[in-house]
C-alpha cells in the first residue's frame, strides 16, 4: 500500500473530487481551464481503488491546506503560521504552510484590493483607460463598480469598453503596471493569472451599481458599441427582468421577500411586474397588496432602488442555487 506521500498532486486531487461526489465535482470543473479539466478526467477515470486511510488523509490534508490559506488571506503567513501552531502544533503547521507557500503567489495589484474605493481613485484617475481597465479586472465586482462611478464621465464609459474587451494580457504588461504603482504604494505583486475582463465581469460589476451609474454607462456605451452593450445586457440581470421569470420562479423567489421590501420595491415597479407578482400570489394578498400600493405614502428613490437591488440579489442567488430560471437575453431567448 502506498504513503499518502507517494499520491501524487494530481491523483489527490482526483480521489479528492471522487469523495466529495458529483456534483461537488461539477461546481469545481466550472472553475478550471480545459486543460486542466482533460488532466483531471483522465486521472479520475484511472482511480480504481482508494484505500479508506488515504481517502481520509487526502480530506484532511484538502481542509488543512484550505484553512492555512484563509488564514493567509486575514493576516499573512507569519498570521497563518501562528495561528496553525496552536492549533496543530509546529511540525504539523510548518508542514502545511510548505506545501501552500511552494505554489503560492501574491496576487497582481494586492493592494488596491485593500484600498478602499476613494484611495484606488487617487491614483487611477490620471492614468490611461487600458490601464485602469487592467487593474479594475483585479477587483471584486462591487469595488469595481464603486471605483467606476467615482471616475469621471468621460472616462466611465472609455474604461468599461477597454474592460469589456480584455481577453488575455501579457503577463510582463500586468507586471509592469503593478511595478509601477507599487513604488508609489509599497505593495507586493506578482503575477500567475493573465486572463482577465472580459463581458462577464462587466455585467457582474453593473449588476452591483446603482441605477442611475448602471444606466449612464450604458447609454454611452450603447453610443460606441451596441454589439457590446446588447452583450452586456444578456449577462445582466436587472429588476426589471423578474418580468423573465417563470410563475413557479416566481412563487420561490416569493417566499423569501419580506413583505416590506417587497410593497417598497414595487413603488415605482412598471406594471407588468406588478402584475406578474399579483398573479402569483392569492387574490386576497394580491388585494391586500394593490391597497398597500394605493395607501402608500412618499418613499426615498434610494430606498426604493435599494428595495430592488436586494430582490435582484435574492433572484441571483437562487439561480446560483439551481432553484430558478431566469431568461435572458432578447425576448426570443424564451425557456424551453
Amino acid at each position: 500500500m502506498r504513503h499518502v506521500e507517494q499520491i501524487s498532486n494530481k491523483q489527490k486531487a482526483a480521489i479528492l473530487l471522487i469523495s466529495l461526489g458529483p456534483e461537488v465535482a461539477a461546481n469545481v470543473y466550472k472553475h478550471l481551464r480545459e486543460d486542466e479539466i482533460e488532466q483531471l478526467t483522465l486521472e479520475i477515470a484511472t482511480v480504481r481503488k482508494v484505500d479508506s486511510d488515504d481517502r481520509t488523509n487526502i480530506l484532511q490534508e484538502f481542509h488543512d491546506l484550505a484553512i492555512a490559506e484563509e488564514y493567509i488571506a486575514q493576516g499573512g503567513i507569519e498570521y497563518a503560521k501562528e495561528v496553525l501552531q496552536k492549533a496543530l502544533g509546529s511540525e504539523r503547521a510548518l508542514s502545511i504552510l510548505e506545501k501552500l507557500t511552494a505554489t503560492l503567489q501574491v496576487r497582481p495589484f494586492e493592494f488596491a484590493r485593500k484600498a478602499n474605493a476613494a484611495q484606488i481613485l487617487n491614483f487611477l484617475q490620471n492614468e490611461h483607460p487600458q490601464t485602469i481597465a487592467v487593474i479594475l479586472a483585479h477587483l471584486e465586482p462591487e469595488k469595481k463598480g464603486e471605483v467606476l462611478k467615482r471616475l469621471p464621465e468621460t472616462l466611465q464609459a472609455e474604461v468599461v469598453l477597454r474592460l469589456s474587451n480584455l481577453d488575455h494580457v501579457a503577463p510582463e504588461l500586468i507586471a509592469e503596471v503593478d511595478r509601477v504603482l507599487k513604488n508609489e504604494l509599497a505593495a507586493l505583486g506578482t503575477v500567475e493569472q493573465a486572463s482577465l475582463g472580459g463581458v462577464q465581469p462587466v455585467a457582474e460589476m453593473l449588476n452591483v451599481m446603482d441605477k442611475n451609474t448602471e444606466t449612464s454607462i450604458m447609454s454611452r456605451i450603447e453610443e460606441k458599441d451596441p454589439i457590446l452593450a446588447e452583450e452586456i445586457r444578456k449577462l445582466m440581470f436587472v429588476f426589471e427582468d423578474i418580468v423573465k421569470i417563470d410563475d413557479r420562479g416566481i412563487q420561490t423567489l416569493l417566499k423569501e421577500i419580506p413583505n416590506d421590501k417587497l410593497l417598497l420595491a414595487l413603488k415605482t415597479a412598471p406594471a407588468e411586474i406588478k402584475e406578474k407578482i399579483f398573479k402569483n400570489i392569492s387574490q386576497r394578498a394580491a388585494n391586500l397588496l394593490k391597497d398597500d400600493l394605493s395607501n402608500m405614502g412618499p418613499a426615498r428613490l434610494s430606498d426604493v432602488e435599494a428595495a430592488q437591488v436586494e430582490i435582484v440579489n435574492v433572484a441571483r442567488r437562487l439561480e446560483g442555487e439551481g432553484k430558478i430560471l431566469i431568461a435572458r437575453g432578447s425576448s426570443e431567448d424564451s425557456l424551453v
